[in-house]
């Protein structure tokens, strides 16, 4: 290993804080170090890790070793060419802040903006514009990999010699190797405000049904649900950049987010029960208008309305919490139903609830979307029974032709996982291409036996 890389016995969680184990933790600042030491490395024993803001365990290697990649960090932006070139641990805050003030926005955004590049591709998160301009992996030109012996390969999705790789890469949860470098397209904008249109909505149907309209007439939308309330209402959002005639005089391209307040460090248990969370849907839902129309909002605030909060995640107490989210085809709408009620009857609350509509797929075998449903319930992980019911959940969901996020993924099991991604014999198959030595594992593949 090289000299200068130092490392240090770590515990590590995702994001919900469930499942620690142990690990030694190294970051390396260059692409030498990082070769180096995968071509040292022993069968099992490696995987990456950006800012751990994946729910369950993809980002750890129990008594392995965790490459920290926020080293890597660089930004490039081509104004000319519309597009970034930045390394693996570049984070999409970082990013933001480069080509916001610039005129552009990211292709594609998750509902946090602490994720990296890398995290971003190889979990090829999704948005609130997935219905019409798909993942972020559809927006990448070339990526920059470590593979399993050490070689810097470059894989662009438009070189038949290496587009299968590529795309294995995508939606891979670093299983195909160390991504260090990656170019995306941008989205030009003239204003850093988002142009919302708000609908509250008393029952999910309707909801649902004005969700499939909104498809063809935003470029952004999102529906947040009551988990509480039998009749499933919730509050629609949808939206575009607004022009930067709509901002008046102040700088259109204004653009200063920041985390309001962090979470104590210690939370009771029980402070996130059915009682709090009722309390807390009931005002959000109150909140929101009836209708409202060409409302501006700031890119954080609608994008990343939870960033403004460190370490939200504390809420949930020393139990920590897990995400459930599927993706199921138009044909299984009756789904999202089904998990609320479900949910709702052994007391599981979730006061982050949200709904998202997608289009078409593409052609990452481990990619999550695909055309239809999306739900996410952040449910905390004490609840009695919980693990029992989305076991018959999962069963639904797989009967149905969906599938569960990988990203968000913490307790589904490996037969869960070969029923409801088809093509997992291909990204096998380019994996073993990619990492002959088997070099690359981390506690999910081990649990789901990618």
């Amino acid at each position: 290993m090289t000299a200068t890389l130092s490392e240090k016995t770590e515990s590590l969680t995702g994001w919900g804080r469930t499942d620690p184990s142990s690990a030694l933790l190294c970051a390396p600042n260059s692409i030498d170090q990082i070769q180096s030491t995968v071509a040292a490395a022993t069968p099992g024993s490696l995987i990456a890790r950006g800012l751990g803001r994946s729910y369950g365990n993809p980002a750890q290697c129990a008594g392995g070793r965790v490459l920290e990649l926020t080293g890597l960090d660089h930004i490039q932006l081509d104004v000319a060419r519309r597009c970034a070139t930045c390394g693996g641990g570049a984070s999409l805050d970082a990013v933001l802040r480069v080509i916001v003030p610039a005129g552009f926005f990211l292709p594609v955004t998750p509902g946090t903006r602490n994720v990296t590049v890398g995290g971003a591709i190889a979990a090829d998160v999704h948005g609130k514009n997935h219905h019409g301009e798909g993942s972020f992996v559809n927006h990448v030109q070339w990526l920059k990999l470590v593979d399993g012996c050490g070689q810097l390969l470059q894989l662009n999705p438009s070189d038949p010699a290496t587009a299968a790789a590529f795309w294995a890469t995508a939606g891979g949860m670093g299983l195909t190797g160390v991504i260090v470098e990656a170019c995306f397209r941008l989205i030009p904008i003239s204003s850093s405000l988002i142009s919302v249109d708000t609908t509250r909505f008393r029952e999910l149907d309707a909801l649902m049904a004005a969700m499939v309209d909104a498809d063809a007439r935003y470029r952004y939308s999102v529906a947040w649900v009551d988990s509480l309330n039998p009749a499933g209402r919730g509050v629609l959002t949808c939206g575009d950049h607004a022009q930067a005639a709509q901002v008046g005089n102040t700088d259109p391209l204004h653009y200063y987010p920041k985390a309001l307040a962090g979470a104590p460090s210690l939370l009771p248990g029980g402070l996130l029960n059915t009682w709090t969370v009722r309390a807390f849907n009931e005002a959000w839902y109150r909140k929101a208008p009836k209708q409202r129309e060409g409302e501006l909002q700031a890119i954080s605030p609608y994008f990343h309305p939870l960033d403004g909060v460190s370490n939200w995640n504390r809420i949930y107490g020393p139990a920590g919490f897990l995400q459930y989210q599927f993706a199921v085809p138009d044909t299984a709408a009756h789904l999202v139903r089904t998990t609320l009620e479900a949910l709702r009857r052994i007391g599981a609350p979730s006061f982050l609830t949200v709904l998202k509509r997608f289009g078409p797929g593409n052609p990452g075998p481990l990619s999550f979307p695909m055309p239809g449903w999306t739900l996410a319930a952040d449910v905390s992980a004490a609840v009695p029974g919980l693990f029992e019911l989305l076991d018959q959940l999962d069963e639904q969901v797989a009967e149905a032709g969906g599938r569960l996020y990988l990203a968000k993924d913490s307790r589904q099991s490996a037969t869960m996982l070969e029923r409801s991604y088809p093509r997992l014999h291909e990204w096998r198959q380019q994996r073993a291409l990619l990492d002959p030595r088997g070099v690359f594992s981390s506690d999910l593949s081990q649990r789901v036996q990618l």
